[in-house]
Parts: C-alpha cells; sequence; structure tokens
C-alpha cells in the first residue's frame, strides 16, 4: 500500500487521512492569516489616531464647526508628510531585513 494514498483506499489505516491533514493545515493558515491581517489593522488604526491627534493639535488652533483655509491644508500637508515618512521608515526596514 502507498503511504501517501488517502485513508479510503487504506482500509486498516489508523492515522488521520491525507485530507484531514491537508485541511487543518488549511485551517491553521487561515488562522495565521487572519491573526496577521488583524494585527495590521491595529497598526493601522494607531498610526491613524496618532496622526489625527498630531495634526489636529498642530493645525487646529481655535477648533469650531468648520475648518478654515489654512487648518485644512495644514491638517493635508500634515497627513502627506506622516504617510511619507511611514513609507521611508517601511522602505529603510524592508531593506534592512533582506
Amino acid at each position: 500500500m502507498d503511504p501517501y494514498s488517502s485513508s479510503s483506499a487504506s482500509s486498516g489505516s489508523s492515522g488521520p487521512s491525507t485530507e484531514a491533514i491537508m485541511d487543518q493545515l488549511k485551517n491553521q493558515l487561515a488562522q495565521a492569516y487572519a491573526e496577521e491581517f488583524l494585527e495590521a489593522l491595529k497598526l493601522t488604526f494607531l498610526l491613524f489616531l496618532t496622526v489625527r491627534g498630531k495634526c489636529f493639535t498642530k493645525c487646529i488652533t481655535k477648533p469650531g464647526t468648520s475648518l478654515s483655509g489654512s487648518e485644512s491644508s495644514c491638517v493635508s500637508r500634515c497627513v502627506d508628510r506622516y504617510i511619507e515618512a511611514t513609507g521611508i521608515i517601511g522602505r529603510a526596514l524592508f531593506s534592512s531585513q533582506r
């Protein structure tokens, strides 16, 4: 009997079938991907909170019902700088891990 055959082909096998092992591996992989996705989502949310807080403190001098033109452009530039800095840091970390 071939050790790679499925459990349906092996009549007296007491171990788990290849299909059961593959299903278990697929479930573990899906769980790992879900955990990685949630971690990335948490980091993205933390970055959003940081940017929001820093840019609000820096740009909004007199909170009101709407942003003035200068406040709006300040927030836009501030967010752009954070995005650019995050990209630079990410590329530097990625290239240093190679």
